[in-house]
């Protein structure tokens, strides 16, 4: 008995020590607890001290020349080289060391490969990936970059300095993630690169309404489907004045002589998950004229998703060629957004569309090829590799290309079997010298407007516009991309793939594209909102802002002797012209005749509002939960429809249009009840509801927090005092809003500010991982350290790294 019982115990012992060395042992999400928990290689490693070396010194044959990096109080390094391209190597380097395991899974989310490391839950999401042809997308991207010796240097040198500091790495070394998933870096490539950079295509450009809105269409007919859906807000204040004048012919489409939209057919698919609506930023500058120093002040903050590690990483380059300050992707060698010793410029994201469907007609059963024009074309295969955790055997995925683009959606057993993608980004680049990458390269060493013109045509995907300030008192911005040259409407709705009618006609010509400098006005800003008026000689559709690129017009338009405070103040206004709009129409419609709702003091703190989004208001609560459900009661028959097919919901400066001028309408009747509503009655009726619920204050109700990329709770960051709403220039909404803050002041002596939720490292066992989230929190700036040499450099260093041959 007592030999079998130590047997027993024995084989418990060698499978408690086999399980603990095994990552999702018998299916679980556990990681291996055994190495995590070693001391020598497990998360022990992972702590940091307070205070750092003074000084390091490496050495790499890689490098043609010395390379200093002095790293300030907020561990921002300053890089001191003789060239760019050992500027680049080391760049990568000092990225890979602070990000490494970020710029792993953001690429492989990008590629298609997460179910490589996560296992059998994102083989669906991996597969969606490589329909997308983001791969593709990638390797069209690197095609262009090697015609083009100067970038392809670069991007070479960044990933030889990222493998640099790989090769350093032992397993108690390797960031947590890593750890905690079980698995450890691998080389590092510029096709990783490009899919950084196509990742931030998907995130800004990939937004798309084509089958709800034409199953909308479909649905409630041509009539009320206009009627709904406006593409101009009569409100709006685009980026590009209405003074200014279109001096060009403009480029003609050939005209569409059938009816191209797919219309009157149920669409069975649904659009793959978007990013969020309206991702975008603001960005101005003000020209001397109007600020109080005679200085053009140049701002900028990009809203995209909070996480940490933060999605930039900040940096001052130093090389003969030039010296400039700002924020990087981890991932992609040079600066974004940022300044130099003459200029400053800065982006938000352009909200047109450049995603088009086209239904595939097949003219075989296998789907090998498809009618195109009359003709049968055949199809281009390709055989996707999905190595998933756990499986034997990869999953292979056969996407086929066609004449659009790549076949997302396929279903043999269905009439509607086939729909292609038509993606601005998926296009290899053009040679025009720079480039993407060459973009920026340019922008870094800029010192006129001229400069900053030559550096934007080469730039195509994402769309972006770019604000521009020079210390010669110049100020411009660019609505900067590759933009399809479309008929009226076209892209609205998915369209037949079987003839190239259905093609978009060319590209606007960079001289055609929207721009302004120096405007009599004496600012140039945007927020999203639509690029110009209609009079713009090219029609293009797409997503655009009613609300904050309008208040902050307004607001630079009423301003004069502006200063740094001012701008950062308008950065963090948490005030919304939506609320200054839309609370009184709903006020209006409360039943007259009912007393004490009249009376309720939920509507009393509401009539004394002043329409800011403070985190411990609850006014805000109150007029978003009324808001919402007025919409929703509104548009009830639209949610019902949605469960069975993907439709398009009519926009909120709309739906407070109908309110306040169609009251009456049709729409406002609730289905499903005897009586006949209508617009009063469905408003009074969502205020008691949101009444009788429970109070909370605007910052409970928000639920912010920095999310980790790994949805780490422990090492996310909860954002519970944040001032800020959607639609308000502070466009603080949960888990997304202002990433980067950045003031530039453009005197003799260049002077900014800028600020970051999160922190340089990515390592949470570090001081400098979400270093910067409380400063953020409460709208405060730090002085960005612009030195001029490295001596001054020195001087502020927290920590020096000597970079030798």
């Amino acid at each position: 008995m007592r030999i079998l019982l130590l047997t027993i115990l024995a084989t418990l012992l060698l499978f408690g020590i086999w399980g603990a060395n095994q990552h999702q042992v018998l299916g679980s999400k556990l990681p291996a607890l055994g190495p995590l928990m070693s001391p020598y290689t497990g998360f022990w490693q992972q702590a940091e001290p307070t205070d750092v070396s003074d000084q390091i010194n490496y050495s790499f044959p890689q490098l043609s020349d010395e390379v200093e990096v002095y790293f300030d109080e907020r561990m921002v390094p300053h890089i001191f080289a003789s060239n760019v391209v050992d500027a680049s190597f080391v760049q990568g380097y000092l990225t890979a060391q602070h990000r490494l395991w970020q710029m792993d899974i953001s690429t492989r989310a990008s590629g298609g490969r997460l179910a490589e490391v996560l296992g059998e839950n994102l083989l669906e999401r991996d597969r969606l990936q490589r329909r997308k042809g983001m791969l593709w997308a990638a390797e069209n991207a690197i095609k262009s970059w090697k015609q083009n010796p100067q970038e392809w240097a670069i991007i070479t040198a960044y990933s030889e300095g990222v493998n640099a500091y790989i090769a350093t790495l032992k397993p108690a070394d390797y960031p947590i993630e890593f750890k905690l998933l079980g698995y450890k870096p691998e080389e590092w490539t510029p096709l990783k690169s490009a899919l950084f950079f196509k990742s931030m295509a998907e995130t800004l450009c990939s937004r798309n309404k084509d089958i709800p809105a034409s199953n909308t269409k479909s649905w409630l007919g041509e009539e009320l489907s206009n009627f709904l859906y406006q593409e101009w807000n009569p409100n709006q204040s685009p980026i590009i004045p209405a003074s200014v004048e279109w001096g060009f012919e403009p480029q003609q489409s050939t005209p569409r002589d059938t009816v191209t939209e797919m219309l009157g057919q149920h669409i069975p698919y649904r659009t793959f998950p978007l990013p969020p609506e309206f991702i975008g930023s603001n960005n101005w500058a003000v020209a001397a004229s109007k600020t109080k120093n005679g200085a053009p002040i140049l701002c900028n903050d990009p809203h995209l998703n909070l996480t940490v590690p933060a999605i930039w990483y900040e940096v001052q380059i130093h090389i003969p060629e030039y010296n400039a300050y700002g924020v990087s992707l981890p991932g992609v060698p040079g600066i974004i957004i940022g300044f130099n010793n003459d200029i400053a410029w800065g982006v938000t994201n352009v909200g047109q569309d450049v995603m088009d469907w086209y239904t595939i007609e097949w003219a075989d059963e296998q789907h090998n090829s498809y009618v195109l024009d009359g003709q049968n074309k055949e199809v281009d295969e390709l055989v996707e590799i999905i190595n998933v955790r756990g499986r034997p055997e990869p999953v292979l995925d056969t996407v086929k290309y066609t004449y659009w683009g790549p076949v997302v959606y396929e279903d043999k057993g269905n009439e509607y079997d086939g729909m292609a993608m038509r993606w601005i980004a998926h296009d290899q680049p053009e040679q025009i010298e720079p480039g993407v990458l060459g973009a920026f390269q340019q922008l870094m060493k800029a010192s006129s407007y001229d400069d900053y013109y030559q550096a934007l045509q080469g730039y195509e995907s994402p769309g972006q516009n770019f604000v521009f300030a020079s210390k010669t008192g110049d100020i411009a911005l660019t609505v900067n991309g590759k933009f399809p040259i479309k008929q009226k409407e076209q892209g609205r709705f998915v369209q037949k793939g079987n003839t190239t009618q259905n093609k978009w006609q060319g590209f606007i010509p960079y001289e055609h594209l929207p721009r302004v400098k120096n405007p009599e006005r004496a600012f140039v800003s945007s927020a999203n909102q639509h690029s110009t008026m209609p009079d713009y000689p090219y029609y293009y559709n797409g997503g655009f802002d009613d609300w904050r690129g309008r208040l902050i017009n307004h607001h630079l338009d009423s301003l004069s002797e502006v200063t740094v405070e001012d701008m950062m103040a308008l950065q963090n206004e948490s005030y919304s012209l939506k609320a200054e709009e839309g609370l009184p129409i709903l006020l209006s419609l409360i039943d007259s005749t009912d007393a004490d709702l009249l009376q309720a003091e939920g509507v009393k703190i509401l009539r004394q509002w002043d329409y800011r989004f403070l985190y411990d208001a609850m006014a805000p609560v109150l007029f978003q939960k009324w808001l919402e459900k007025s919409y929703e009661y509104t548009f009830d028959e639209m949610y019902q429809r949605d469960e069975e097919e993907e439709v398009l919901f009519p926009e909120s400066w709309r739906f407070l249009y109908l309110l306040k001028e169609y009251p009456l309408h049709d729409i406002f009747d609730v289905q499903g009840t005897s009586e006949k509503e209508n617009a009063q009655a469905i408003v009074s009726k969502a205020l008691k509801e949101v009444l009788e619920e429970e109070e909370m204050n605007w910052g409970d109700y928000q639920e912010g927090k920095v999310v980790h990329l790994g949805r780490i709770d422990a090492f996310s960051e909860p954002l519970p005092e944040v001032n800020g709403y959607a639609d308000a220039p502070n466009a603080f909404k949960g888990s997304n809003g202002p990433s980067w803050r950045m003031i530039v002041e453009l005197g003799d002596h260049v002077t900014a500010y800028g600020v970051y939720p999160g922190g340089q490292s990515g390592n949470p066992g570090s001081p400098f991982y979400n270093s910067m989230v409380s400063k953020w929190s409460r709208g405060e700036y730090y002085p960005l350290l612009f030195f001029e040499h490295s001596e001054a450099a020195a001087s502020k260093a927290l920590q020096h790294i000597h970079f030798g041959k």
